[in-house]
């Protein structure tokens, strides 16, 4: 049964040349970069694998928003958190695994520590050694948070711009909390140093390709289940509370549950995004708390196409390749006018995204071809 849903699912255009390109780029970018030998024009350098893999990421989390707020509503400008809540579930796990080869040779505690002098390992680090441990935490973190969060949020009613604004304020607090050295967390340095995963090194071009490949399923798998989710029965509820809450709480309907729901299973695909961000950026701190990365992340789902998830995860690659060019050299002043201007340009001019626009001019012209073929129908049975 799951997998008819699927199928049916993805029976769409749009959703085949998706997964399509996510395909042939798990298989053209690891072989540009481990196949190809560094003269040849085809080689992909391994610094390259790493930004393109950081844009999957990014992809990852842009549709874990749309699903959230383009679906059912949900304007979350917090998303950021559980991002940086899952990548910090991965960078202890990582730091577990440095042992013995890190500044201060300490066979348990993170360099970080021994230098605060921390005599002994918090609580809330045990277990991260066991890669099982970790991959759970990565989920449940942002889970849990998104959960007791939602529970609160949803049952009061909180809806609208007064969502947006406390889901914000979490995000600061949380910046403010892991800022502190206190915290068991590497303060406002973070985690970074990081050696292998999974017995793996980092710094080789393979576990670099590997985890670039591991980003793109993530996506697809993400993609694939989100749009399970919204072409079921639960979806058509999940966009009826988006353009009418009271009458779907009206006719029956569990409006906050569906709510909770939704937004859990947003939080945990943001966490995964995370989780296989920083071992590709080798640094997790927090900064990625910000709420300006929230934000940002709210723009790349409106410039590629709310309510569309393969307009959410390419406007996180258009913006994010965009933020690389303007954030280098002698552009790198401009960058925040280039993304206001941007996002006014698109409120204005395309204010469905780039793919919600190309869709409904592809729906327009069905439509003519339609209209068309119906009145030469009617002309031919007037003859």
């Amino acid at each position: 049964m799951i997998t008819r849903m699927a199928i049916g699912a993805l029976g769409d255009t749009g959703s085949r040349i998706f997964l399509g390109i996510l395909a042939l780029a798990a298989i053209l970018v690891p072989a540009g970069n481990l196949l190809m030998p560094q003269d040849s024009l085809f080689h992909v350098p391994t610094h390259v694998v790493a930004l393109i893999g950081k844009y999957v990421c990014y992809a990852i989390l842009a549709v874990a928003i749309d699903l959230a707020w383009g679906y059912c509503g949900i304007l979350s400008l917090g998303h950021g958190a559980f991002f940086a809540l899952g990548g910090y579930a991965m960078g202890m796990y990582l730091m577990r695994q440095i042992g013995t080869r890190g500044v201060y040779a300490h066979p348990v505690l993170p360099d970080f520590m021994v230098f605060l002098d921390w005599k002994e390992l918090p609580w809330f680090w045990y277990g991260f050694d066991m890669f099982p441990f970790a991959l759970l935490m990565m989920l449940l973190a942002p889970g849990l948070l998104a959960f007791v969060f939602g529970w609160l949020a949803f049952r009061s009613r909180v809806t609208g711009v007064y969502l947006s604004i406390i889901t914000q304020a979490m995000t600061y607090a949380l910046l403010l909390a892991f800022f502190r050295n206190d915290m068991g967390f590497g303060g406002n340095n973070g985690l970074t140093d990081f050696k292998d995963i999974l017995g793996f090194s980092i710094q080789e071009d393979a576990t670099r390709a590997a985890l670039f490949v591991a980003s793109v399923l993530l996506l697809a798998l993400v993609y694939v289940v989100s749009r399970v989710l919204v072409t079921s029965t639960y979806g058509k509820v999940l966009v009826a509370i988006r353009d009418a809450e009271s009458r779907t709480r009206f006719l029956g309907y569990r409006v906050e549950n569906y709510k909770l729901s939704v937004f859990v299973i947003s939080a945990c695909m943001a966490g995964a995004a995370g989780a296989l961000y920083v071992p590709q950026v080798g640094i997790i701190n927090p900064s990625e708390f910000s709420p300006a990365n929230s934000i940002e992340a709210v723009v790349w789902v409106a410039v590629g196409g709310r309510g569309t998830l393969t307009g959410a995860a390419l406007g996180a690659v258009v913006v994010n390749y965009l933020k690389t060019v303007f954030t280098s050299g002698f552009l790198a002043p401009y960058w925040l006018f280039v993304l206001g201007g941007l996002f006014i340009a698109v409120t204005l001019a395309l204010p469905k995204g780039i793919v919600g626009t190309m869709q409904d001019l592809a729906a327009r012209r069905r439509a003519g071809r339609k209209g068309a073929a119906d009145e030469r129908a009617l002309a031919q049975a007037a003859e």
